[in-house]
């Protein structure tokens, strides 16, 4: 076997390293998955799955890499096609919403990662809070863009209906609460033209 063709076959395997453990952590869980049912399933000898991965730890932040990467991908390509700002928040909203209704849904990859290590100094968990600061940021920067202010007040609140919505997909009608986030994020992109509690205090009361 040449160099060339011995580098496709470590990379091909590797590649369906990753994405078995990809489908398998999403699907049923990381705890609840060994590494004999990845062997088995990528059908790769035990040996293969060492020399791409120390362990199964690394396989599992290969997999949260692999999920950070195509969500800031699909984020980035929206950006690029140039909508004004407020239609940039609705198509990531979309986008999302498109998520929750797919038929493999199954909740957010990182909260899930999160409730499975909830120990914050773990690896685990520090990839699931290095990604969803990249989000906050994102939306954060977005919403600000649409004129939203507080922008970070209104970033927070974006992630949260987000995470409702990706937490409760799984469990109620995908279309219903698709429906309720989309909804909400229409009244984050209202706030600016909302009053703000300080001018509601200041008026004076009727005499």
């Amino acid at each position: 076997m040449s160099a060339g063709a011995e580098g496709t076959s470590t990379s091909e395997a590797r590649a369906r390293l990753l994405d078995t453990a990809t489908r398998i952590f999403y699907a049923e869980g990381i705890h609840s998955v060994g590494v004999d049912r990845i062997i088995a399933d990528a059908q790769v000898t035990r040996a293969t799955l060492y020399r791409h991965f120390k362990g199964k730890e690394e396989l599992i932040l290969s997999y949260l890499q692999q999920a950070d990467q195509g969500i800031r991908g699909q984020v980035a390509a929206i950006r690029a096609q140039g909508l004004p700002a407020a239609d940039t928040v609705r198509a990531v909203s979309r986008w999302i919403a498109d998520g929750i209704r797919s038929p493999a849904f199954r909740g957010c990859a990182f909260l899930n990662a999160a409730a499975e290590y909830p120990d914050p100094t773990h690896p685990v968990h520090q990839a699931v809070l290095s990604h969803r600061q990249w989000f906050l940021e994102t939306a954060t920067q977005l919403l600000g863009d649409a004129g939203c202010t507080p922008a970070d007040a209104a970033g927070r609140h974006f992630v949260m209906l987000r995470d409702g919505a990706m937490a409760a997909g799984c469990l109620f009608d995908p279309a219903l609460i698709c429906e309720t986030f989309l909804h909400g994020v229409e009244g984050v992109l209202r706030t600016d033209a909302a009053p703000t509690p300080q001018a509601e205090t200041s008026t004076a009361p009727p005499t």
